[in-house]
């Protein structure tokens, strides 16, 4: 390098660090809420030893960036209010943040109930969509990321975003109607940080320092630091996965056949099956394999659905699928989860007969229609239903797809990558909707909650943050008989976790649905959360915010009498004269059901095929139907088994 090159190199690092600029952290921008009532961070980075200055409301503060460029400026308390904007200056440039609102912040975190966004609920809640217009409640919505070797510092992107009938389709439905229903209780603006990610385990939101506890998942965390293993991992799948779809493509008789494309119109049939939708192919056909199956029917329009847009429902396919109405693509939909409702073109229905094709692609498990799902097509005034008889065909058989390691829910993960750059940014408190991912090691998930709850709040510097969480709801088909179950394992970790100060409970047992793991009740579970965040961050003691929760027992002869906190205004059975899914045993643990009866805000239970019981369980099960038992409040009990509580 000659010397002139050199000078060169050293006059433009010397400018660099002499012009370097102020910089914030993604959540320090336009629009954002700030927490009332409590002294405010305000942090960033700048060249080293740079003067940093900050003017708020008419006064103004000042620091000096430390060795590593960092800063930090203490905000006394405010109180709510706003819109106010922030000055910030360096040596090099200055800004300025609008928009700014002080109320209260709360985190709403989890896994896919948490995530699920207005956007997939919106048909059951379009007048809650059309009415959303509120510049007082904001999202800040937190980019999906994780990290194993280091907690992160700053998102790499984020934005707050007022509430509006577009905005609020990528809120999260759970934290929207949390927050919508606290700004009408308390006026005052409500933020939601929302840091979630369908599919993670709790242990994926976990610290390193708090996994040292659990040392299997410690290791695997350990493991994980590894980028080449990620990067050997992430290609061996890539490739698996893709000749997996390239192959059915490549020999799916639907393509490839001279009677090819069986998507069109018309197609010779003389030799498809018939099968019932909704349904799963493997139940009536065992020959039927994975791989790709297309479905076929007629079916007629009147005149008054035609010449007008419409819209194609197909409940849930397991698991992609491509929807085609007289031959044209209407919409294809990757995996099983989403809901299908696809827009079929104002001119695209004919009068009379017309044909829809659903082609299907199965890569494990059961292939089909989910059962008691909506299958029609609708318009403004009218449907047609698309429940029966379907004509079908294999396009192609294939071997099951081995499942995908999916990275970036391993231990510690998101809590470097999500959380920690959010903890220096104060809050109110957390709503926590998570547990589904972890069924299958129900046991250990009370001690897995309790130290994610020390752990988020040693990062928030908060020993009495306020932590509120949704107990599992009712999910796959009920037993008509007392049964085991990893989901009522797992739900009484969550109940016993109503151990760990501060925390409280949303019970939804009565808020899911067999056939989804993702239920659309999302309004009832933000208005429980409200209710318990009433009494537990904002001090109402006075309001009745959860439904009964098991107490205690006494054996008294051939019954066992129940005691219950959060009664209320008293026991009820919801929904008819008895008590349904409690059951009974003796020494011999072998449950049957039981008589009960409600007696002084007490349930008193009994069996003629127990003479000397010992033990009560209620709403035991994976998914235990008409479980009735509420408060006069119309909060539902929380699941519980008296043998397991000492």
């Amino acid at each position: 390098m000659s010397h002139r090159n050199l000078f060169l190199v050293i006059t433009l690092l010397f400018t660099i660090q002499l012009f370097a600029q102020v910089k914030l952290p993604k959540l320090i921008s336009d629009g954002m809420i700030l927490q009332r009532n409590v002294d405010l961070n305000i942090w960033g980075w700048a060249k080293k030893g740079e003067t940093v200055t900050l003017i708020f409301l008419d006064k103004s503060y000042n620091t000096v960036a430390n060795e590593q460029g960092e800063w930090k400026i203490k905000l006394p308390k405010q109180i709510a209010g706003g819109p106010y904007t922030m000055l910030i200056k360096g040596n090099a440039n200055e800004i300025k943040i609008n928009n700014i609102l002080i109320g209260d912040v709360w985190l709403a975190s989890g896994q896919s109930n948490m995530e699920l966004p207005m956007r997939r609920v919106s048909p059951y809640y379009e007048k809650e969509i059309k009415n959303s217009e509120c510049k007082y409640i904001r999202q800040f919505y937190v980019p999906q990321k994780y990290n194993f070797n280091n907690e992160e510092t700053d998102l790499e992107s984020g934005l707050w975003k007022s509430a509006n009938p577009q905005n609020v389709l990528d809120f999260s439905a759970v934290s929207y109607f949390f927050a919508k229903n606290i700004y009408e209780k308390y006026h005052v603006p409500i933020g939601i940080i929302n840091a979630s990610l369908g599919g993670s385990p709790i242990e994926a939101w976990l610290s390193e320092d708090a996994l040292k506890a659990f040392p299997d998942y410690y290791n695997e965390l350990q493991r994980f630091k590894n980028k080449e293993l990620i990067k050997q991992i992430e290609h061996d799948d890539n490739v698996r996965i893709a000749n997996w779809y390239s192959t059915v493509n490549k020999n799916d008789e639907g393509y490839n056949s001279s009677d090819a494309p069986w998507s069109k119109k018309d197609v010779n049939m003389s030799d498809w099956k018939t099968i019932k939708v909704p349904g799963y192919w493997s139940d009536i056909y065992s020959e039927i394999k994975n791989g790709v199956v297309w479905y076929r029917r007629k079916f007629n329009i009147p005149a008054i659905m035609t010449g007008k847009p419409s819209t194609l429902i197909l409940g849930r396919i397991v698991d992609a699928d491509s929807a085609f109405i007289n031959g044209v693509c209407v919409g294809t939909t990757s995996y099983q989860y989403p809901p299908r409702r696809y827009a079929i073109p104002a001119n695209l229905l004919k009068l009379g007969e017309n044909t829809i094709v659903v082609r299907v692609v199965s890569n494990i498990g059961k292939g089909g229609f989910v059962p008691e799902k909506l299958y029609t097509i609708v318009t403004d005034k009218d449907s047609v239903n698309l429940t029966g008889d379907w004509s079908f065909k294999q396009g192609t058989p294939m071997n099951p797809l081995a499942g995908q390691t999916f990275v970036r829910w391993k231990p510690a993960g998101l809590y470097n990558a999500m959380i920690a750059p959010l903890t220096n940014y104060e809050i109110k408190g957390v709503l926590w909707y998570q547990g589904e991912s972890n069924t299958g090691k129900p046991i250990e998930y009370q001690a897995l909650l309790t130290k994610l709850i020390q752990s988020w709040r040693n990062g928030w510097n908060q020993k009495k943050l306020p932590f509120l969480y949704v107990q599992l709801p009712n999910f796959m088909k009920s037993s008509n008989v007392p049964t085991e179950s990893s989901w009522a394992l797992l739900r009484e970790s969550q109940f016993k976790t109503l151990s760990v100060p501060n925390t409280g409970m949303a019970v939804a047992i009565d808020l899911g649905e067999w056939n989804d793991i993702h239920p659309v009740h999302k309004k009832p579970v933000g208005d429980r959360l409200a209710l318990i965040a009433q009494k537990i961050a904002y001090g109402d003691k006075n309001i009745v915010s959860s439904g009964p929760l098991y107490q205690s027992m006494k054996i008294e002869k051939d019954s066992i009498i129940l005691s219950f906190a959060g009664v209320g205004s008293g026991l009820i059975a919801e929904r008819g004269r008895h008590l349904n899914c409690i059951s009974i045993a003796g020494s011999d643990k072998k449950f049957v059901w039981a008589s009960s009866k409600i007696v002084n805000n007490r349930i008193v239970v009994w069996s003629d095929k127990v003479a000397n019981p010992v033990a009560v369980r209620y709403a035991w099960a994976d998914n235990p139907e008409n479980a009735n038992l509420y408060n006069k409040e119309g909060l539902p009990a929380s699941p519980f088994r008296t043998d397991s509580w000492k």
